[in-house]
Order: structure tokens, then C-alpha cells, then sequence
């Protein structure tokens, strides 16, 4: 499944989900890198 977070406050990053993270964070996975942040709100 593909979910975007901010990475600081003008980055955001789309990829594919690999966990949730106690803190509420999430990470996500673009090829071989992972990136940790913020998951971004879904339209309703």
C-alpha cells in the first residue's frame, strides 16, 4: 500500500508502507531506501 509522510516541514516522501511506530509515526519504503516521518492526512 503506498502512503506519503513529511519529512520535516516542506518534504514528503510516497512509498510503500513498512511499519507503524509507537510515536505515531510511520515508515515507508522508496526502492532501497527507508524514510521515517509524519503520515499525511487522507482526503475524505
Amino acid at each position: 500500500m503506498l502512503r506519503t509522510i513529511t519529512v520535516g516541514s516542506y518534504v514528503s516522501v510516497q512509498g510503500v508502507f513498512v511499519r507503524s511506530l509507537p510515536n505515531g509515526k510511520i515508515v515507508v519504503r522508496v526502492g532501497r531506501s527507508i524514510y521515517e516521518g509524519t503520515p499525511v492526512k487522507t482526503a475524505a
